[in-house]
């Protein structure tokens, strides 16, 4: 019997899976030099601090090259792991994506830790385990994978959330958001475990082959977990109210990365599922998502009319702008759906929008942290008479406000219209009904964006003090980056590469 069973486990040797080091590059550089820098910190401690900021940015930049070559290969889909583990367009776009902004919430952090009482060094692991964490997400086709990207990405931001370990509102913030996430978490993770249950299957396009019209009461209450679980992640309403607090009272260079790279992993995920596991429940998620979106602009957009914080009143902008890019997969079943490679009109208009959010709102923040280093403040009162001594900073403000508005030829408004584009070529009336919404919703929003340009340019100066902002070099070049991009996608830039 033994004999038979050494026979055995001889015959079944593990065979390790091949693996494509090119296609793996970007998260093996970026956890390698994770990796590096906790050494450094360990060996030189105190003396390595000033040198942090540089060697995370230098890993982003590392990292980068790669997603570059593998961008201009012949193979335009590369596989692992039996197609739990995908290289493609869709995936190397939103690489590129989570690097550049890893890197420029390195530059905008630079001066704003090594000004505070902070512990610089965890902090930029962190941000590096959290941003290899959305690389993972990007090319995971599988719900054991997408899942531990999604606990990669959350759990250093919990941390991140409460850096600012004497502020009461830091450390709330922190609170908050690690006890909803968790929260979320667990409905996620119940929501795909009822779809393994059904399906018995954790690999994406293996759930889409097995599942139909058998057990459909279980089939449904799984999708509807599953969405509410992401609907966390994204911040979408009635799921985003740690947004305002933890965004509020977490360090601005954070807050920024929550509201870009942490919402576009959410998104990742979310169009992965939808998209490539659930082409056949669209009678299910369609309707489900087509009232998140409506509810998500509307609430997000009426609430952040009533505040008087900047910092606020941009979390509630964000938790709009994720309604509206809900609303192209209230209507996904237009798109190219079921097949390894994602793309189609629909993840094409969301990724493009994602790329042009990105920019404009790490611009926003970057100009709120500029400012911020001379009045102290984040109420939008503090910024009256902007113009007055800080001219710079109030022409890229406006460019940022005008491209969050969607007014031509300004970043957001190519995005926003192809959003638009997808939701109306459903032709249904959901999708028409919903198009007039996310109209309704764009007026409402120029209001607060408008109103924050008329303190700038028209009001008088704040306090009466009109000494220059000083705005240290990484913060300089933060903000070149980010207009330079929010001007390039208003000119289409970011339409042909994010054509999946």
């Amino acid at each position: 019997m033994i004999d038979a069973s050494l026979a055995l486990v001889a015959e079944s040797e593990f065979v390790r899976p091949a693996i494509d080091w090119h296609a793996a590059a970007p998260e093996l550089i970026l956890l390698a030099w994770g990796a590096l820098v906790t050494v450094i910190d360990l060996i030189w401690l105190e003396r390595s601090r000033r040198f942090m900021p540089s060697l995370a940015g230098l890993g982003f930049l590392a990292a980068l090259v790669p997603v570059v070559t593998l961008w201009a290969s012949d193979d335009s889909v590369r596989t692992m792991f039996d197609g739990a583990y995908v290289v493609d367009k869709y995936s190397l776009v939103l690489k590129a994506l989570f690097l550049v902004t890893g890197y420029i919430i390195v530059l905008i952090s630079t001066n704003y830790m090594a000004d505070g009482d902070y512990y610089d060094s965890e902090y930029y692991q962190l941000i590096a385990a959290s941003v290899l964490g959305m690389l993972v997400m990007t090319s995971a086709r599988d719900l054991i994978s997408i899942f531990v990207a999604i606990e990669l990405v959350s759990i250093p931001a919990y941390l991140m959330a409460a850096w600012r370990k004497r502020d009461l509102k830091s450390n709330e913030a922190g609170l908050k958001y690690m006890l909803m996430g968790v929260f979320a978490s667990g409905i996620l993770l119940y929501g795909m475990s009822l779809l393994y249950g059904v399906t018995g299957e954790t690999k994406l396009t293996g759930i889409a082959e097995q599942l139909n019209s058998d057990g459909r009461p279980l089939l449904s209450l799984a999708v509807i977990f599953t969405v509410i679980g992401f609907g966390f992640k994204v911040s979408a309403v009635p799921f985003h109210t740690w947004a305002p607090d933890t965004y509020e009272g977490a360090p601005t260079p954070l807050t920024a990365f929550l509201a870009v790279a942490s919402k576009a992993a959410g998104f990742v995920a979310l169009l992965s599922v939808v998209l490539v596991a659930l082409p056949k429940q669209s009678d299910v998620v369609e309707p489900l998502l087509w009232i998140l979106a409506a509810v998500t602009m509307t609430v997000g957009n009426l609430l952040a009319m009533r505040q008087t914080n900047i910092v606020r009143m941009l979390a509630y902008s964000g938790v709009a702008q994720a309604g509206y890019m809900l609303a192209p997969l209230a209507v996904y079943s237009i798109g190219e759906l079921n097949s390894v490679a994602i793309g189609g009109s629909v993840a094409s208009s969301i990724v493009s929008y994602l790329l042009i959010y990105a920019a404009t709102n790490l611009g926003a923040f970057a100009v709120v942290i500029a400012v911020a280093r001379k009045t102290r403040s984040g109420e939008i009162v503090s910024y009256g008479g902007l113009f007055k001594y800080a001219p710079g900073l109030t022409v890229l403000m406006t460019i940022f406000l005008i491209s969050f508005a969607g007014v031509p030829p300004v970043g957001a408004w190519l995005g926003k219209l192809q959003l638009f584009l997808t939701v109306l070529e459903s032709q249904t009336v959901a999708g028409v009904v919903l198009a007039v919404i996310m109209a309704i919703n764009s007026v409402l929003a120029a209001y607060y964006y408008f109103f924050i340009a008329k303190q700038m340019w028209f009001m008088p100066v704040a306090n009466q003090d009109s000494a220059p902002v000083v705005i240290p070099a990484p913060l300089k070049l933060a903000l070149l980056l980010t207009v330079a991009l929010t001007l390039a996608g208003g000119l289409g830039a970011f339409t042909g590469i994010a054509n999946l």
